[in-house]
């Protein structure tokens, strides 16, 4: 891991005029997160906890791998999947416990299962998860939690009644970086924070959100029907539709579902915004014209009047320009990337007197801190590269680089034995989910949307 400390002994002293930055060691290392720790530690309850993978696309495979690295007190008992050579590569990574289950009802029946991974497209995570919830099963859910504001609200009824464990798919909430930031900003280092800005920017290629796993599926291997399941509309099998749901509004939530639903959360997870109060959003397809219907170019205001800003988001899918996040405060600006650094604001009023000391020079960093970088030119894909840009699938415990993936995935393991609750609980993916489908309403209906938290209504 690379520190990059440039600052002079006259910024020391500054730091140190600031108190110990509670994000850095005595040696520069970050120093352990407090709720990873917990998750390492050892639970009391021994019982080997019994789960079942529906769904065995891309991230299904890559959460099966990882469920298998976290520890030895669980094991994959079943996988579903309607696609008969995936499930066949299920059962074979999953080991020599796991069963087959053409429908997940099957699979929730199964009274030897404790929890479910759901790694679906969109529009079958709501009933899914509640129907797990009903059945008693422990529910890690990938984003986007649900396809519509409705299917939010039930769901978040559903596990609430239920009392199992839940935990949303944002691993970003296990990132280092995210944590110090969030200590940072509680310290007042920015001062009044009034502007985020949150990208993504992804020069996808026209094979980019293909799900393929080397293998070609057809209507006579694939459970088209129950594929399409609560789809608003129905359409014959098509290639395409199956390895490119995401491009379609019947199966997918388009940018503000797979993208801002990382921005939004991660920064939420700083600051505990919530959900905004109102979301105006535009974009359109520009450049991916291959027949999809989601925009590849894609922004949106949420507004917070109560807290006195703006959340800003942008994203393309045709640059990829590397942008952090930003929040500017009255005193200094915060980037968060695969680098966090602050900058003081040249008219800073609480740091006013050390600038004319000489003490910080607005123009250059005064908090810094870099990962070691990673071989992002070897990556294949646009989405691997941009994952891997933004820090989004590693982090740093101790000094070594872990999974923030598997993180996620200990820390709901943990949490179903201790009785915890996970960082991504039911009532943060809720807001994430909100804040994603008012962006999206906004869009498609040409307007700006309103969040009423009486009625729990998007208007």
């Amino acid at each position: 891991m690379v520190h990059k400390h440039s600052w002079s002994l006259k910024r020391r002293e500054f730091l140190a005029s600031l108190a110990t930055l509670p994000f850095l060691g005595a040696k520069g290392d970050p120093l352990p997160d407090k709720s990873q720790s917990e998750a390492d530690s050892a639970d009391s309850n021994e019982t080997t906890l019994r789960l079942g993978l529906i769904g065995f696309g891309n991230r299904g495979r890559e959460l099966c791998r990882l469920i298998l690295e976290t520890d030895q007190k669980h094991r994959i008992q079943a996988v579903c999947e309607i696609f008969d050579q995936r499930l066949e590569q299920g059962l074979t990574e999953a080991g020599k416990h796991a069963r087959a289950y053409h429908n997940y009802l099957d699979l929730l029946a199964d009274r030897e299962i404790d929890a479910v991974i759901i790694a679906t497209p969109d529009h079958w995570h709501a009933q899914m998860a509640m129907d797990a919830a009903i059945a008693g099963k422990h529910i890690y859910l990938e984003k986007c939690m649900t396809h519509t504001e409705n299917e939010a609200l039930a769901l978040k009824d559903a596990v609430k009644k239920s009392g199992v464990v839940f935990q949303l798919g944002h691993q970003g909430r296990q990132h280092d970086l995210n944590h110090k930031a969030r200590e940072l900003i509680a310290m007042d280092t920015l001062g009044k924070i009034t502007l985020i800005e949150a990208t993504t920017n992804r020069n996808d290629t026209e094979e980019e959100w293909k799900e393929q796993l080397g293998e070609t599926a057809r209507a006579s291997s694939v459970n088209w029907e129950l594929f399409q399941g609560p789809a608003a509309s129905k359409h014959p099998f098509s290639e395409d539709r199956y390895y490119n749901w995401r491009n379609y509004w019947d199966y997918g939530t388009g940018m503000a579902g797979d993208l801002l639903s990382n921005e939004f959360d991660a920064v939420n997870s700083i600051l505990d915004l919530g959900i905004p109060a109102s979301a105006a959003a535009s974009g359109g397809l520009y450049y991916h014209m291959d027949g999809r219907e989601v925009p590849d170019v894609f922004q949106v205001a949420l507004e917070y009047p109560g807290r006195g800003l703006t959340l800003l988001y942008s994203g393309t899918l045709a640059n990829g320009i590397p942008r952090g996040t930003l929040f500017m405060g009255r005193e200094a600006s915060l980037e968060l990337g695969r680098i966090l650094s602050v900058w003081v604001d040249q008219k800073s009023l609480k740091y006013r007197s050390r600038i004319k000391a000489g003490i910080i020079d607005p123009a250059a960093p005064f908090v810094n801190y870099m990962r070691e970088p990673r071989d992002v030119d070897a990556i294949s894909s646009a989405t691997a590269k941009y994952y891997a840009d933004r820090g989004l699938d590693r982090t740093y415990i101790s000094g070594k680089e872990v999974s923030t993936t598997r993180l996620h995935l200990a820390e709901w393991l943990s949490c179903i034995r201790t009785g915890r609750m996970p960082s991504c609980n039911i009532d943060r993916g809720f807001e994430a989910a909100i804040a994603v489908h008012m962006a999206t309403r906004s869009l498609q209906e040409g307007r700006t949307v309103n969040w009423n938290p009486d009625t729990q209504t998007i208007n």
